[in-house]
């Protein structure tokens, strides 16, 4: 008798099966993958492709801590915690502390720190000869240095206040208004201007006052206290976060 040969249906069949298998199992991770980096532009066209009656609404989050955040992208706080400011006020405190000792400057400018600001106050030989606005050659370095100092915690500077003051030159009679307030405004404006020029704080923090004789802080009638009086002060306060998250204050930055 013949032995029957093998019938049809060949033996490697499974192999298209699994074949098709591994196709499906590599579209599916490709898909995964493209997934993850989608855009939010490929996203929506991808939803509206399978379902053209999608209605978009608009996803709240709280804060860019997705996935995908771009960890350069600032959100509502800037990604910046509050003892990131405050630690960058120190180390900008140290730094302008530390210029004036090392040049000797402790006589004619003073720098102190409080409640997240820095305070400065230089006597007006340091940057302006007597009745003039005329920025002085050798005060040029010292703003420079400031400038420095600040566009390293640029992110951390809420604003940057120069504010201009004259002396009483007469004890017994107060000086001429207008040249009074137009030579303490033109000092904080031309030292501001300078500073604007050597530092990356965006210029819609910088503020230049002039005062006047009208906020003293020593005895006009004694000519070695009046000195005291004739002096530019710059005031650099550090961002508030929490009241910036709460109150959702303006930036200014562009």
């Amino acid at each position: 008798m013949k032995r029957k040969k093998g019938g049809g249906g060949g033996g490697a069949n499974w192999m298209d099966t699994y074949g098709d298998m591994v196709t499906l199992l590599l579209c599916f991770f490709v898909l995964l993958y493209s997934m993850s980096t989608i855009s939010e532009q490929n996203w929506k066209a991808l939803v509206m492709s399978f379902n053209p009656d999608a209605v978009q609404t608009p996803t709240m989050t709280d804060g860019n801590d997705g996935p995908n955040a771009d960890p350069n992208e600032e959100d509502g706080a800037g990604q910046i915690t509050q003892e990131m400011v405050d630690q960058d006020m120190e180390s900008l405190y140290q730094a302008i502390a530390q210029y004036i000792e090392e040049q000797g400057m402790q006589e004619t400018v003073s720098v102190s720190k409080e409640d997240g600001k820095v305070f400065l106050t230089f006597q007006d030989v340091v940057f302006f000869n007597p009745d003039d606005s005329t920025l002085r050659e050798d005060g040029k370095p010292v703003l420079n240095t400031i400038g420095a100092s600040l566009s390293a915690v640029s992110t951390s500077v809420d604003e940057v206040r120069v504010m201009g003051h004259t002396a009483q030159a007469s004890a017994d009679r107060p000086n001429n208004t207008f040249n009074d307030r137009a030579l303490s405004a033109l000092r904080a404006s031309n030292a501001l201007a300078h500073l604007q020029d050597h530092c990356t704080v965006d210029p819609g923090r910088l503020i230049s006052e002039g005062y006047g004789q009208w906020r003293p802080v020593a005895d006009n009638s004694d000519p070695v206290e009046k000195a005291k009086n004739r002096r530019v002060e710059i005031i650099i306060s550090g961002r508030n976060i929490e009241e910036e998250l709460k109150n959702n204050l303006t930036d200014y930055s562009t």
